[in-house]
């Protein structure tokens, strides 16, 4: 009975070494905890928070790490994301990923004292923004190539002679291309005509007042208030016959006519590498952003119907994809 109980003691023993050492060794992969922080809800920001939570799940994977991940969406309130921006840091999460620039602004404001990684995504003009610098603070970066979009504009209509420039003034993302379209159009003595929306009611009549104005075309840089106000005036351009050129393959997604930009699924890939990296190794050799390639033009057919363009004019000038109206 001794030795039988003996052999079942040491039997009993091996199974919870093994177990503990099975325990030991993933306790050694540490868990990740990443918040995610959407500046506001619209079709990028959305594509882009879901290419950076597949990709850290992906990498956790590939490297036997448990990658936790939160997404929270601070609905363009700046007193709302620097709540979430806190609560994150106080739980200690391992990196924070902003999305958008006043996101990205409100982290690492937060982050000051904690030096908890800031990777942020799609912010257009990291150094207007005063997002370069930090030792704790990098990205990715939308910068638009404005005039290679003015340049789209007139191959569709070199007779163009008034431009409306559609835009919040809340969005200092779109000071820069703003300023880029006015001095292009200036070169060609082409009349411009601003109006400022900070709300979907504000973009409503600022698409009236370009319609009474007979703009020929009209301009939006990645403005996230206008991309949110889009599908609530893309109607109005159209049966306008005003094709609406904006900053991102969302807006045209939602209704406007073309863009040229990056594709924002590889643009949160590339942020979800530097936020995982960042969260396992640190910052060390990291840039104050990394700007992504553009080149892919996108254009909405169903628009381009409606307002007689000839989509073929593109030809030549880089990938272009065709899409239709999603209202989402």
């Amino acid at each position: 009975m001794k030795k039988l109980f003996k052999k079942a003691m040491a039997v009993c023993l091996a199974a919870v070494m093994t177990v503990g050492l099975c325990s030991c060794g993933q306790a050694g992969n540490k868990t990740l905890n990443i918040a995610i922080v959407k500046q506001l809800d619209h079709a990028s920001l959305d594509e882009i928070a879901s290419a950076i939570e597949a990709q850290l799940n992906e990498l956790g994977t590939q490297n036997g790490v448990e990658v936790k991940v939160t997404v929270y969406s601070g609905q363009n309130d700046q007193s709302t994301i620097k709540q979430i921006c806190d609560q994150a840091i106080a739980q200690k999460v391992d990196a924070i990923v902003p999305i958008a620039t006043m996101a990205a602004q409100v982290a690492a404001g937060s982050a000051q004292d904690s030096k908890t990684p800031v990777i942020f995504a799609a912010v257009s003009d990291p150094k207007a923004a005063d997002l370069t610098g930090f030792e704790y603070v990098t990205g990715t970066s939308d910068g638009l190539n404005t005039n290679f979009i003015m340049d789209m504009m007139f191959t569709q209509n070199p007779d163009i002679k008034k431009v409306g420039l559609l835009y919040s003034t809340s969005e200092v993302n779109s000071q820069t291309p703003i300023e880029e379209a006015k001095a292009y159009l200036a070169d060609k003595n082409i009349e411009t005509v601003a109006y400022f929306a900070n709300n979907n009611e504000e973009a409503v009549m600022s698409a009236a007042l370009f319609v009474d104005s007979e703009v020929d075309a009209v301009f939006t840089p990645t403005d996230n208030v206008i991309m949110a106000a889009e599908l609530a005036i893309y109607e109005t351009f159209a049966d306008a016959g005003i094709p609406h050129y904006a900053g991102a393959d969302s807006f045209v997604r939602n209704g406007a006519f073309a863009t040229c930009g990056v594709n924002y699924t590889e643009l949160g890939k590339k942020t979800a590498d530097l936020a995982f990296k960042a969260a396992r190794e640190g910052m060390e050799g990291m840039e104050d952003y990394y700007l992504m390639d553009g080149g892919i033009i996108t254009v909405n057919t169903e628009t381009a119907a409606k307002i007689g363009a000839d989509i073929s004019k593109f030809n030549g000038m880089g990938e272009i994809v065709e899409v239709t109206t999603t209202e989402e």
